[in-house]
């Protein structure tokens, strides 16, 4: 495989890491600002909806395809992207991305009304699912080899310090105005952009395969008719001619899309790696936990939010101390991974957040106690995601050759961000528009429960897990396509 790579001048490893690194988080950041963001979006926008909306505005059917959007472009994208900027090259395709991912957040920030808004997040998933592959192929090409390894640490420590600043920074400047959340991407967003033409040089890879972009439309479409049903179905009816339409949509793209992957081009699943068993096991579990993972965050702010009338300040710094959990117990997974198999350890940590959820499921009340209410079943959940989530994403790859570990990654991304929109999707169909307390808690009850029967399902999945994790020392493929790891 060719590799080419413009060095016309010396290449500075700590502006480069800067601009790579710092563009990740703010693409990373993104996703968990907008969560708290909910309540105050729909009632900015309550002119547009019906009455009794649960978000003092929009319904939350609407409200979800905020994140939905977001998440089916980036989950589809994210190696089609990869590979066709390894082809035009790195850095080109890294400008761009982050080029698109600011100009959309600044349409974002001054978005009319709530389908702009979601037009615009599209927007911004097609630019963060460029940028975010690329910034990690030009640490693996650009940067000295010795720097390598300790670079792409700090990169994907960017995506797990995105997640715990997330609703933090998002109710600090909801607080202000939900538009801050994406204005705030702009001038950040401008610094980085002004860094990296200045201090990246070009990397490609002149032989790389050209993207399957019909395989990349089908999954699209597959996905997003599923949510589309979910989210509706109590709207419309399951059984109305919408709904089933939609369902139909889903399966016959899915099928397509299977038929299709691999025949226009690289495939994006390789169905040769799905007979790795630890790949094939790693990823089911990833989707299964990510979609009661997304589920039960969410579940967890409009609680907050919609029954306490916390706002989005207070919603963002009770949710902290959970995300809080994650690096450390990250580092008691990797010292247990030793002496005990990885499979239990992940299987562990899907039943601990399945706890976590059923124990605010069961503490909850009508009058505000975060510290008795909440507080204990978040830690405990927060443990679980720091024993699940590391583990799973570090054992994906342990069983594929070296050469195709990094799209291995980037295919576990790709199921964890089809799980959240799975998770998002459900959740909408299971809460509905609870009227009154009673109705509210017996909706989020149903909700926090249904989490734990998917972890339950996760910790399954989990202990097929058969790989042992790589060594922190092996070193990294230069060669990656589109790969995203520990995102």
């Amino acid at each position: 495989m060719e590799l080419h790579s413009q060095l016309s001048r010396p290449v500075r490893p700590g502006p480069v890491l800067l601009a790579l690194c710092g563009a990740s988080f703010l693409a990373g950041l993104d996703l968990f600002v907008v969560n708290v963001a909910f309540d105050e979006i729909g009632a900015d926008f309550s002119n547009t909806v019906a009455p009794q909306a649960p978000l003092r505005g929009h319904s939350l059917a609407d409200l979800s395809w905020i994140l939905n959007g977001y998440a089916i472009l980036y989950a589809a994208l994210l190696i089609p992207l990869g590979r066709w900027a390894d082809k035009v090259g790195r850095r080109r395709g890294f400008l761009l991305g982050l080029g698109l991912f600011v100009a959309a957040s600044a349409a974002c920030a001054l978005a009319p009304n709530l389908w702009s808004l979601i037009g615009f997040r599209a927007a911004q998933a097609i630019g963060a699912a460029l940028l975010t592959p690329a910034s990690l192929a030009l640490i693996l090409t650009v940067l000295p080899a010795e720097r390598r390894s300790a670079s792409v640490r700090i990169w994907a420590a960017a995506g797990a310090v995105a997640a715990a600043a997330g609703p933090v920074i998002g109710g600090i400047l909801v607080a202000a105005s939900w538009r801050w959340v994406f204005l705030i991407n702009v001038p950040i967003g401008i610094a980085f952009l002004v860094l990296a033409a200045r201090s990246i040089p070009e990397s490609r890879d002149r032989d790389a395969d050209h993207p399957d972009v019909l395989a990349a439309a089908l999954l699209t479409a597959a996905v997003g008719a599923l949510a589309l049903a979910l989210v509706e179905g109590p709207d419309w009816g399951w059984s109305s001619a919408g709904v089933l339409g939609a369902l139909a949509v889903a399966l016959v793209s899915g099928a397509a899309f299977w038929i299709r992957n691999g025949r226009g081009g690289a495939p994006i699943l390789d169905p040769a790696m799905l007979r790795v068993r630890s790949f094939a096991w790693s990823n089911a579990a990833m989707l299964l936990f990510n979609a009661g993972f997304a589920a039960a965050l969410l579940a967890t702010i409009l609680w907050m939010q919609t029954v306490w009338d916390y706002s989005a300040l207070r919603t963002g710094m009770a949710i902290a101390p959970g995300p809080l959990m994650v690096p450390v117990f990250a580092i008691v997974a990797q010292r247990l991974s030793s002496r005990i198999d990885a499979g239990r350890i992940a299987a562990l940590g899907c039943l601990l957040w399945g706890g976590g959820a059923v124990l605010v499921a069961a503490s909850v009340g009508p009058d505000p106690a975060y510290a008795t209410q909440i507080l204990p079943g978040w830690l405990i959940a927060g443990v679980g995601v720091g024993l699940a989530l590391p583990t799973v994403l570090a054992t994906a790859t342990a069983g594929l050759p070296q050469d195709r570990a990094a799209t291995g990654s980037a295919v576990v991304t790709m199921h964890r961000q089809i799980g959240a929109v799975v998770g998002i999707s459900a959740l909408v169909a299971i809460l509905g528009t609870p009227i009154g307390f009673d109705s509210a808690k017996t909706a989020f009850t149903h909700s926090w429960w249904s989490v734990a029967a998917v972890s339950v399902l996760a910790a399954g999945a989990a202990l097929g897990i058969t790989a042992q994790a790589p060594s922190t020392d092996s070193p990294v493929h230069p060669t990656t396509e589109t790969a995203e790891a520990l995102r």
